[in-house]
């Protein structure tokens, strides 16, 4: 079979912001990648299309698309894009009529049937590794679907649910994903040692906290993990593939096993492998240990979720973090010359006037916090920060229920 892959553009949406958006969030699609090299495996081809990298229109995707002349269409959207997913779906469906389509991504996990619209013949529920190998067998073959877990699609005009698909628990099983599928040349990333050609690695899936704000429905709270080898090898083949030096792990929480973090910078000393990288974690989660050893490995930027300095607000949040150890935290990486971004979020649960500018006022005065972002927290479906919302809780009024306006940025 042909199978196209695609990833739309989504942050024309942004108006003035898109530049900032285009610039800080053209990132590979990793899990398409994934699925790819699955299928390859299988002896399908292969297409995909990375519309935001390549600053494509939906009507270009489409002709694009359409030129390969596919059997299956597969799209991913989160939340803030669904609306652009659903209007590239309309497209194709009028130019490709008798090609299926199907969806995947974090929002129809979360929202299932009610955002399994018309336009889309199948929908992948959660992690897919599994459910789409055994699905492209099944579809391949024109044969029944009910036995292939975690997706969903029509019979007789009915929606059917197959049920939760099974979580990959052996990382290592994973492929390397097709990143020779899309135009790894075109991603950059701007680093206080200049623009860098990137790529994104996960060496961890999975996060054991509860933040209101965020959801695990896709990935789960147990921890699952690549080897550390598995993770060498990875990055030794972008280098020699590729001559890609710089790497985002996009681990929920790069140091949440610190025995792994290490093994891994071990390794990439060990092998002189001469590259830079960045992540995000817990302030509570880095020791000057974990800190020397990943700054040698070529650390040179880490992300801390800082999000409010309010107790209570922190508490409804379920931030379980000490705020003094963000200033220690940040006290290590100022040590070791690690640029360090401090992320923080106005109008959680509590929020008010005064609480806000007791965040800014920690920030201003803190000699320890060199950088921080702040940005606007937005009830995604999934969340309990959203089902506070619904019910009105702690101050909070859900004013609109459209998601096409769950924006990332530029929106309150």
């Amino acid at each position: 079979m042909k199978i196209c892959l695609l990833y739309p553009k989504w942050t024309g949406i942004y108006g003035k912001f898109s530049h900032f958006a285009d610039k800080s969030s053209s990132w590979p699609p990793l899990h398409l990648a994934i699925l790819a090299t699955i299928a390859e495996q299988k002896g399908h081809e292969l297409r995909l299309i990375d519309g935001q990298v390549e600053n494509m229109s939906l009507e270009e995707m489409v002709s694009q698309a359409s030129e390969f002349k596919p059997d299956l269409i597969g799209i991913t959207a989160t939340t803030p894009f669904y609306h652009i997913a659903v209007d590239l779906a309309c497209l194709l469906k009028k130019c490709l009529p008798k090609v299926p389509i199907a969806i995947g991504g974090h929002h129809i996990t979360v929202t299932k049937e009610q955002a399994f619209f018309p336009q889309f013949d199948y929908a992948f529920i959660g992690e897919a590794e599994i459910s789409w190998p055994k699905f492209l067998d099944s579809f391949e073959k024109r044969e029944d679907l009910s036995s292939v877990e975690g997706i969903l699609y029509r019979e007789n005009g009915k929606v059917v649910f197959n049920g939760k698909g099974q979580v990959l628990q052996n990382m290592d099983s994973l492929p390397l994903p097709a990143r020779h599928l899309y135009k790894i040349e075109k991603y950059k990333m701007g680093t206080l040692e200049g623009v860098k050609n990137f790529t994104t690695v996960m060496t961890t899936k999975g996060c054991p906290f509860k933040c209101t704000f965020c959801t695990t429905e896709v990935s789960g709270n147990t921890l699952r993990k690549h080897s550390p080898k598995r993770v060498i090898d990875e990055i030794k083949s972008l280098i020699d593939s590729y001559n890609i030096r710089h790497f985002v792990f996009l681990d929920d929480t790069l140091t949440l096993n610190k025995k792994h973090i290490l093994e891994i910078c071990d390794l990439i000393v060990e092998e002189d492998l001469d590259i830079t990288f960045e992540g995000s974690t817990r302030a509570n989660l880095v020791d000057e240990e974990i800190i020397l050893k990943m700054t040698k490995a070529g650390l040179i930027r880490l992300s801390f979720g800082l999000e409010s300095v309010d107790e209570n607000i922190r508490r409804l949040m379920k931030k379980e973090v000490p705020l003094e150890a963000y200033l220690k935290a940040n006290r290590l990486t100022n040590k070791f010359k690690i640029e360090t971004m401090n992320s923080c979020m106005i109008g959680m649960p509590g929020e008010t006037v005064e609480t806000v500018c007791k965040t800014l006022s920690f920030l201003r005065k803190s000699h320890e916090i060199k950088q921080a972002n702040l940005a606007i927290a937005v009830p995604y479906p999934g969340t309990e920060l959203y089902e506070m919302a619904k019910r009105g809780d702690h101050g909070l009024e859900l004013l609109i229920d459209d998601f096409a306006k769950f924006l990332r940025y530029n929106s309150a």
